[in-house]
């Protein structure tokens, strides 16, 4: 990540789940088998230069697996 998340992610929608996940076979060679679900929310992040911004987030997220894959898809400030 090229983002340090500060605080709550807030917001939080499932955006696609189980077989509506493009990525789905790979989820689950790389981290195991789970109800996968991609997700998306706001929160704040500083970036690597130092600044601060509102970003909205997008992730996978499964049940005793947990968030991964964060990414930055764009700002809201």
């Amino acid at each position: 990540m090229n983002f340090e998340i500060l605080g709550e992610i807030t917001g939080i929608e499932t955006i696609a789940a189980g077989s509506g996940i493009r990525d789905i076979a790979r989820l689950r060679r790389m981290h195991g088998r789970g109800r996968w679900r991609k997700m998306k929310g706001v929160a704040r992040i500083r970036l690597r230069s130092g600044k601060i911004r509102l970003a909205e987030l997008h992730w996978y997220e499964a049940h005793g697996i947990g968030k991964k894959e964060i990414k930055r898809k764009r700002y809201l400030d």
